[in-house]
């Protein structure tokens, strides 16, 4: 994200102090292997692979405006921010 060349020097500033905060998670063996293999059940770029399987293996929620990139991963626990309570 911080790559982004649009990015606002207020925007840079947002991330860098969240990325500061967040927490660093281990890259164990098991991750890349499963981003592998879900890349070859359907077509999603080694990035999004990467995230989905890191919390996968975490037990984490994958928060996201992008859902439907990530909605066919079974047992993958997703959050869409700002998305409208349901009823």
């Amino acid at each position: 994200m911080l790559g982004c060349h649009r990015l606002t020097e207020q925007e840079r500033q947002h991330f860098e102090v969240f990325f500061a905060a967040a927490p660093l998670l281990p890259l164990s063996q098991d991750v890349p292997e499963q981003a592998v293999k879900l890349r070859q059940l359907r077509k999603m770029t080694l990035g999004d692979a990467l995230v989905a399987t890191t919390a996968l293996a975490h037990g984490l929620t994958l928060v996201t405006r992008n859902v439907d990139d990530f909605k066919w991963i079974a047992g993958l626990a997703l959050l869409k921010p700002f998305a409208p309570e349901p009823e």
